[in-house]
């Protein structure tokens, strides 16, 4: 591990160093040290040692609380520097522990039945149980710790479900008591600052949270059925640092091409690929890569994820009237070298972004495809003008993200012939002596499912003079993919999913599972 100066100051200083991946904290010191005094301080409790309580921390702007931390325990304190981000996951982790045996054996007779009858007072009492936003804090502390991307809060007919998305794949976190389920929806609406007594319609919200040391912004919908509201939470993790372009784990000749096509000065460049597929990550990478005091970059987004220093960005709020269309118009007019659209969903945006391209800016922007062949003539279906189409469009990047086996539990493995050859591979691609395919087994650190974290598949074709020939002459998208493989030397999304299984990186039904099939 890398010694930073602030390690070297923290050792001028007659702080040692130490490191947590080596020296486990004690189970028996956890509840010395008050939990939210631990969180807010980030301060990590390790042992006892003759009357002396030996702690960690991340940065030496806490040291000061280190002092009330010895009248808060009644003990000398002795401090280490440790891995700031390292101290922050087993305090998650050795605190969250304590809170699930905080709500463990919860009185199910303090939750009433709610129907369409029950009012204000009832709801918001429900709410206010100390069980209730104990276990909403829980869910939300969890999910950030395990890095999920969105919680859904499911009602059925005799039980409640709570589901984690992880990675792509949704599993089950927790099953709360089916009585608790109208107090956990009220407790959520309170929090993104809804309609607590709407139960008829459909309600979209946003939740500001501080977990730890983290700041987290929810995005909450609420729609109701049969048996009850149910609830869907995308989070937004501000914890978590933006990708740059050489961390998206292009291979070294498509990142080359890139690199290359966002350089052009004007033009529009597309990335498509379906919800959750990490194209929003591409497109701030792109502009992050592309950034420079001389250019104005501005963007319009349906939200605004991540906050970009040094580049305008507009939310789009439909409520009043600012869509993508009429957003775009406003920012044309802004004097803008770069222009990022979240999406494009109808003709009137695609047309404004294309003539933008077309009149000296460079536009980035998302469609939803399966292949980036496809994207031309999904613009051309939206009633774009062929000959505007082949004249802005520089590139397209269709992508998705793939399940990556664990690195700590990964082992070889025999893969079926028949899923070998569905995604392209046969016996002459590998020495059957010593096969290269390997899988997850399953094992604490990947909760048992083999896979531990995902990368990019990159499928990038850029717009020749062939292809835009083809455009004009409104040729089907298969006829433009045949022409990138022959002559652009383009690797379809399966292709690049080939090579990952035979570097042993994912498995071949992952592939499948994200990739469509060629021979279908």
């Amino acid at each position: 591990m890398a010694i930073t100066p602030e390690h070297e100051q923290a050792a001028d200083l007659g702080f040692g160093y130490i490191n947590l991946e080596e020296t486990k904290p004690s189970n028996d010191v956890i509840d010395l040290v008050p939990r939210d005094f631990a969180l807010k301080h980030q301060l990590l409790p390790l042992s006892t040692q003759n009357g002396t309580l030996n702690v960690a921390i991340g940065s030496l702007k806490s040291i000061s609380a280190t002092d009330d931390l010895a009248v808060l325990v009644g003990k000398n304190v002795e401090v280490f520097l440790a891995d700031p981000a390292m101290i922050r996951d087993q305090l998650e982790k050795r605190y969250l522990e304590g809170m699930l045996g905080d709500i463990s054996g919860t009185d199910e007779s303090n939750f009433i039945d709610v129907d369409e009858t029950s009012d204000l007072a009832d709801l918001q009492k429900l709410a206010g149980e100390a069980a209730v936003v104990q276990m909403v804090n829980l869910m939300f502390a969890q999910a950030v710790r395990d890095g999920v991307s969105d919680i859904h809060v499911e009602p059925y007919e005799k039980e409640l479900k709570i589901r984690f998305r992880i990675d792509g794949i949704l599993k089950d976190a927790m099953s709360p008591a089916r009585r608790m389920h109208a107090a956990v929806i009220s407790r959520l609406k309170i929090l993104a600052e809804l309609n607590i007594a709407e139960r008829r319609l459909p309600q979209d919200g946003r939740i500001k949270l501080t977990i730890g040391a983290r700041q987290v912004d929810v995005r909450v919908s609420i729609v109701p059925t049969v048996h009850g509201e149910r609830a869907v939470m995308r989070i937004l993790d501000k914890g978590t640092s933006m990708f740059t372009l050489p961390q998206l784990g292009m291979r070294e000749d498509t990142f080359k091409t890139f690199r290359k096509v966002i350089g052009i000065p004007y033009g529009m460049i597309l990335v498509t690929g379906p919800t959750g597929s990490g194209k929003s990550t591409t497109l701030y990478a792109s502009l992050q890569e592309i950034y420079s005091p001389k250019l104005n970059i501005l963007t319009i987004e349906d939200p605004v994820e991540y906050q970009v220093a040094g580049i305008g960005q507009i939310q789009v709020r439909a409520n009043i009237g600012l869509t993508f269309a009429s957003g775009l118009r406003s920012i044309v007019r802004q004097d803008p070298d770069v222009i990022m659209v979240g999406e494009i969903r109808d003709h009137e945006t695609a047309e404004i972004a294309i003539h933008a391209a077309l009149t000296g800016h460079l536009v980035f922007s998302t469609l939803h495809t399966n292949d980036a062949p496809s994207a031309i003539t999904r613009l051309l279906d939206m009633g774009v003008e062929p000959y505007l189409a082949a004249s802005s469009i520089v590139g397209v990047c269709a992508q998705r993200l793939l399940r990556t086996n664990c690195s700590n539990c990964t082992a070889p493995y025999v893969e079926k012939a028949e899923i070998l050859a569905a995604i392209g591979i046969s016996p002459d691609d590998y020495d059957p002596k010593n096969p290269p395919f390997r899988a997850g087994t399953g094992c604490e650190k990947c909760g048992g499912s083999g896979f531990k974290g995902r990368r990019g598949l990159y499928e990038l074709m850029s717009v020749d003079e062939e292809v835009r020939r083809m455009t004009v002459e409104h040729a089907p998208a298969s006829a433009i993919k045949d022409h990138a493989l022959k002559h652009q030397n383009m690797r379809t999304l399966l292709g690049e999913g080939r090579l990952a299984v035979l570097e042993g990186q994912t498995t071949a039904e992952e592939v499948l599972r994200v990739c469509q099939r060629e021979d279908i």
